[in-house]
């Protein structure tokens, strides 16, 4: 009964005849086996039957509570189709609804009561955890404080680690820093499952992160941290705090700026030219923004420019209009982008006076990207850039159809949410997500498989370059900035052999070089099957 009952051990209908009998599950399952196609192709039956997108959710989250080796193996053979469920967009409406729809724990849930005894508590994962992704909650996709609920973000991006890069499930630990949380309707709801105040600050919430960070270390030596949907005023200080001392990263800043940086690698393969003769305009100026800036401004520089040209040639646009230097209230992550420059109000006419090559919206402003908008850009541009990476789907600057029709299907376009290929003009163009699973997974798995002390920026900028060197001619020709998603395999294998070539490199590696790196990486990959 224990194996029926562990999910990375147990197979369900498909323990064969001598299984049976050897660990004494004969009786406890109806005689016929299954072989896993038939066990994958019955999941994808009763899914599909399904009416929502939340109730496939759940039911795919069951599957992974009672199969992992089938949850996964539906994923990796169906990941255009089951990657949206999982992750954004549905996750988001998941996260929304976690009290309502929870069925079983997963990962450690870590309370601001849990100070001084948080080591006892990680002791008690019964794995060699060698990845964990952390939130606490306060910035969950653009959706904002949803505190304990959030959960459903760490679980979510693990699964994609397992899907996306094999990075092998029982490596994998979601942790939720419960502190609280500021949502008025969750702290007056019946069924939230957190701690019911407010949320920690200050002094008291630095030593909470502080504890947990030194207690996941001790216990497992050597693990890779990943700090994901901290509001912006924890990310980027937490970030600094720690990014040169362990191995740790922030997906919402850098994860973003590698996937944000290779598409427009990609858009300038058609439109022409150099990064470093590109004008970036952003609408958000938070952790995203600044991140992709900071990238963006990097690779100029590479190309041979000053940093104080590349940072004249990349703006941003909050819910106060241009940031600018002589605006009062500037926050320390914006002032590198503060420019001498009139104030400006509105990204429309930000757009039409300083005429930016590309637009990158990273605001959660849903149908910012408006006509009037998309038209300036393609009045002004011959091949204009617009990135619309908010999400999840409602919160989207624009829809593809939207960026195609109004700049008449001359938008280089990247999207935050899924979308479904857009027809006009007789041209059928197939957008693709500037979605981070392109590249968290792969820099996980490089930086574990080369055991790396660090997680660096230039490890980051190697994941752009090779995600947008992996888009072929034929993505390019239908307007698709980013590979094909049933490649995501075959990419995160290709980016953790950069990252792994950074870390031997740069002397942060702490296994030996093997002769043979992206063999050594495939061998680290874990292949769903009995």
């Amino acid at each position: 009964m224990a194996l029926l009952r562990d999910p990375l051990l147990n197979k369900g209908t498909a323990f064969t005849e001598a299984e049976r009998d050897a660990l004494g599950l004969r009786g406890f399952l109806p005689a016929h086996v299954l072989s896993m196609k038939d066990q994958v192709e019955r999941v994808l039956t009763n899914l599909r039957s399904l009416p929502t997108d939340l109730e496939k959710y759940i039911a795919l989250n069951s599957l992974h509570d009672r199969n992992e080796a089938l949850f996964f193996r539906v994923v990796c053979d169906n990941i255009d189709e089951i990657q949206p469920l999982i992750y954004t967009p549905t996750v988001g409406l998941a996260c929304q609804r976690f009290g309502l729809i929870f069925q079983r724990p997963r990962g450690m849930f870590i309370s601001a009561n849990d100070r001084g005894r948080i080591a006892e508590l990680l002791a008690n994962w019964p794995y060699p955890a060698k990845l964990i992704v952390v939130t606490d909650g306060e910035r969950i996709l653009g959706l904002g404080d949803l505190g304990a609920h959030g959960m459903g973000i760490p679980v979510g991006k693990l699964s994609l680690y397992s899907a996306c890069a094999g990075i092998r499930p029982e490596y994998c630990l979601p942790v939720m820093l419960d502190v609280g949380t500021n949502n008025e309707d969750f702290l007056n709801d019946p069924y939230y499952i957190g701690l019911r105040q407010k949320r920690l600050s200050g002094v008291a919430y630095d030593e909470l992160v502080d504890e947990f960070i030194t207690a996941a270390r001790g216990t497992f030596p050597g693990v890779l941290i990943q700090f994901e949907d901290f509001a912006n005023h924890s990310a980027f200080r937490l970030l600094h705090k720690y990014r040169d001392k362990i191995n740790v990263f922030n997906d919402d800043i850098q994860g973003t700026a590698a996937v944000a940086l290779a598409g427009l690698f990609s858009a300038l393969r058609v439109s022409g030219g150099k990064l470093a003769d590109q004008k970036v305009l952003f609408l958000g100026a938070g952790e995203a923004a600044t991140g992709i800036a900071d990238l963006v401004v990097s690779a100029m520089m590479a190309e041979g420019v000053s940093e104080a040209e590349a940072l004249r040639r990349t703006w941003l646009v909050d819910s106060r209009g241009l940031v600018v230097k002589n605006r009062a209230g500037v926050t320390d992550h914006k002032l590198r982008y503060a420019h001498d420059h009139a104030p400006i109000g509105d990204f429309l006419t930000a757009i039409e006076t300083l005429r930016p090559t590309a637009i990158i919206g990273v605001a959660a402003a849903g149908g910012a990207f408006t006509p009037e908008v998309l038209q300036a850009m393609a009045r002004i541009n011959d091949r204009p850039i617009v990135f619309a990476l908010s999400n999840p789907t409602s919160k989207a600057e624009c829809s593809a159809e939207e960026a195609y029709r109004h700049t008449g299907g001359r938008a280089l376009f990247a999207c935050g949410s899924p979308y479904d290929p857009v027809k006009l003009d007789g041209k059928t163009f197939v957008p693709r997500q500037g979605n981070n699973s392109y590249i968290f997974p792969g820099v996980g798995l490089g930086a574990i498989a080369s055991g790396s002390r660090l997680v660096t920026d230039e490890m980051f900028m190697a994941a752009a370059h090779t995600l947008a060197y992996l888009v072929n001619d034929a993505d390019i020709q239908q307007g698709s900035l980013y590979p094909a998603l049933p490649r995501i395999r075959e990419v995160s294998a290709h980016i953790a052999v950069a990252v792994a070539e950074v870390a031997y490199r740069r002397g942060l590696a702490t296994t030996p070089a093997p002769n043979d790196l992206m063999a050594f990486v495939q061998s680290q990959m874990y292949d769903p099957h009995y």
